[in-house]
């Protein structure tokens, strides 16, 4: 899938966070509970979706784009201003749920749903 691997190359720069933050804002402790995690990250994805919808809402191309229901190439566009949140969702992940699912879920369930989040949001 070439969006995907568009999106994996303009992850290149790195940043990461020491532990993940628990939803009350503080650092998560060991043996947190599947809730705790499922607000962790859901903290985490908002953000990351929230930039990209700002993002894509502020390109000039935005109208030709919802209008021909394709808003993809200004999701990949957006990646580049947004490196630091969805970095910091992947990394998040990893703490989480083990190394290397942080990248599994951004290339396979964030990135299925993103474009129609994006154009439910921006329309």
């Amino acid at each position: 899938m070439i969006f995907a691997a568009i999106i994996a190359m303009s992850l290149v720069t790195t940043v990461s966070i020491d532990q993940p933050l628990a939803p009350s804002g503080g650092i998560a402790q060991p043996g947190m509970t599947a809730e705790q995690k499922s607000a962790t990250l859901r903290r985490l994805i908002r953000s990351a979706t929230d930039c990209v919808v700002r993002t894509v809402a502020a390109d000039r191309r935005l109208p030709q784009s919802v209008s021909s229901g394709d808003v993809t190439p200004l999701i990949v566009d957006s990646m580049s201003s947004c490196v630091d949140d969805v970095r910091a969702m992947i990394d998040a992940h990893d703490r989480l749920y083990g190394e290397g699912s942080g990248e599994a879920f951004f290339m396979g369930p964030y990135l299925d749903l993103l474009p129609a989040a994006v154009q439910k949001s921006v329309r």
